[in-house]
């Protein structure tokens, strides 16, 4: 690695925490119901919606209420975006006559963006009509979205109140979170992205002349034994209502591509301009969340420090991946090849440093769109973001569900320091009893199994045509998946062919389970809480605001990961790594 890339990553990081700043205070007085700048414009709007749907926004919401909604809402959006899906073939929008979507697909991506995962087992641009891609899976973006943070904003309820049931309004919160912070960021990053040359059209596709005027050969056939003496092919170019939905696929940390190849394609991330600003999208809300948490429990000592276990954890692991992917292949030392960096499966626009970076930041938020193939990256640049997406997408994470799982883990670690010294644990003065500790402990838990339960069940079960690579590279195909969709993260290894019924039903329940099973603790953790006393704290209280509270909260979250994926990790990445070395 460079001083070109290490400069690189560092003035992202300063770029990222200047602009978080600002917008976590911002959200705070959002969820707050206090004067934000955009009350006048937006508020009419605001009170309107609540109209129509009936709610009274100033009803709060004990946790199990508050859960009801929570799923209900997205319950109702699988099912719409199923049915879009199934039904677009007689749908308007639709100008390249693209058929239903297959049943076990429809059913996979109606849960992938319905639980903020934005898996995709199909190539968008040759299965997604239009009106699928706007009214089904951009809508979800924002939904999902807000509804990670409105679960966050519950749970910080639960830490700043005492001795109460309610968690707040689930619809208030989903509707400010729509309204006040991703609709105005999706709309200024659209706007942006369009001026750089991303296309906004409900064309479906134009027809244009090859660059190379050169006739265009295809592969002899019985029907045609050569077309060499045609006259040259024109291409199509398939265009859409493109800008949108990256916005809020970055901001909202979704990650499903318009196109198949998602942010690598030229029409979704043409500039380095598009390329940075859409790498901080990917990472600006869950950072503002830590200062949104700090200002609404009233210290933001708090959230400075879970941001920065979070910065240093991210700043860790994109050096690593970025060393990783910076020297040759070892296995073509000594055949008079120059050590350069390989570009294999990445965009020279963004080069071997680019193309790491934004592995580290989306497999680091729970975002998965990708600008180069993971499949292509060597394998220890290939496990560093793996082992991101394992640790549970805190380092950073989700819009929400990466502060409440962060979060998660402090009530977890102040547990162990407790236990250490022989003291109750607190946390933000809320005294951690066994119940919470249960909850913590399901959160932690439940998708390390889905990891590797599946990666098991896929291994002696699967289609074994799926991977495109025997051995342990194989094996890293299927640990990559599930890793990814038992993490809500979305993002795959290019080699691997999901779109098979085990694939899409095994990811469908992974992707549910990974999404639900943890909010519900989540809920019940926060309303736990906001039945507490504040206790003042005394000599025996732990600081968790401070760098030894910070250091352990890392130890913690890396010892959870690697206990849990060190095995599986040398089955694959590693084992790969020595056979390279092998060669060598």
């Amino acid at each position: 690695m460079n001083q070109i890339s290490m400069l690189q990553l560092l003035f992202f990081i300063a770029l990222l925490l200047v602009l978080s700043w600002p917008l976590g205070l911002y959200a705070a007085r959002v969820y707050q119901g206090r004067p934000c700048g955009l009350d006048s414009v937006l508020g009419p709007i605001e009170r309107l919606l609540y109209r129509l749907g009936g709610v009274n926004a100033a009803r709060e919401m004990d946790w199990k209420t508050y859960a009801l909604a929570v799923t209900g809402i997205n319950a109702l959006g699988i099912f719409a975006v199923y049915g879009l899906e199934r039904l677009q073939g007689v749908l308007p929008l639709n100008p390249l006559h693209l058929p239903g979507v297959d049943p076990f697909v429809a059913l996979n991506t109606a849960i992938s963006f319905a639980t903020n995962t934005n898996w995709q087992a199909y190539g968008g641009e040759t299965t997604m009509s239009i009106l699928t891609q706007m009214l089904a899976l951009a809508v979800q973006n924002f939904l999902s979205a807000a509804t990670g943070m409105a679960v966050a904003v519950a749970l910080i309820r639960g830490l700043a109140r005492r001795e109460t049931a309610n968690l707040g309004n689930f619809w208030y919160d989903l509707t400010r979170s729509v309204l006040y912070v991703l609709l105005p960021l999706s709309l200024v990053l659209a706007l942006v992205l369009i001026w750089q040359g991303v296309p906004q059209t409900f064309e479906g596709q134009v027809d244009a002349a090859w660059l190379d005027p050169a006739p265009r050969v295809a592969p002899p056939t019985e029907q045609a034994p050569s077309q060499a003496d045609q006259p040259p092919a024109r291409q199509t170019i398939i265009l859409g209502p493109v800008a949108s939905q990256v916005a809020i696929k970055q901001l909202g940390t979704n990650g499903g591509g318009y196109f198949n190849v998602n942010s690598a394609h030229p029409f979704e991330n043409p500039t380095p301009l598009t390329n940075l600003l859409e790498m901080l999208a990917i990472l600006l809300i869950p950072a503002a969340f830590c200062h949104t948490f700090g200002a609404m429990i009233g210290d933001r000592r708090q959230g400075l420090a879970v941001l920065a276990a979070m910065t240093l954890l991210f700043a860790g692991f994109a050096v690593l991946t970025l060393q990783a992917e910076s020297v040759p292949n070892p296995a073509l030392a000594g055949i008079g090849i120059p050590a350069t960096p390989s570009l294999e499966g990445k965009e020279v626009r963004f080069g071997a440093a680019g193309s790491a970076l934004w592995a580290a930041a989306t497999t680091a938020a729970s975002n998965g769109s990708v600008n180069a193939m993971h499949d292509s990256f060597s394998p220890l640049g290939g496990m560093w973001p793996m082992l991101l997406m394992q640790l549970g997408e805190v380092v950073f994470g989700g819009v929400g569900s990466g502060l409440y799982g962060m979060l998660v883990f402090a009530v977890v670690t102040v547990f162990v320091a407790g236990l250490m010294v022989g003291r109750t644990p607190e946390y933000c003065g809320k005294k951690i009893e066994p119940f919470e500790t249960k909850m913590a402990a399901l959160v932690i838990l439940i998708p390390p199994f889905l990891c590797l339960a599946g990666t098991a069940l896929a291994s002696v079960a699967g289609p074994p045509d799926a991977v495109s690579n025997p051995g342990p590279h194989g094996f890293s195909q299927m640990l990559y998946a599930f890793s990814s969709m038992g993490n809500n993260n979305g993002s795959a290894f290019a080699g691997l062919t999901a779109s098979s019924p085990f694939w899409t039903l095994a990811g469908a329940v992974a992707m549910f389970v990974s999404r639900y099973w943890l909010i519900l603790p989540v809920l019940a953790l926060a309303g736990s809480l906001a039945g507490k006393k504040r206790l003042a704290q005394g000599p025996g209280t732990l600081p968790t605001h401070g760098p030894i509270f910070v250091t352990l909260l890392m130890v913690v979250v890396l010892v959870v990961g690697a206990l849990t994926f060190v095995p599986a990790l040398a089955l694959g990445p590693v084992a790969e790594h020595l056979a390279l070395l092998r060669i060598e």
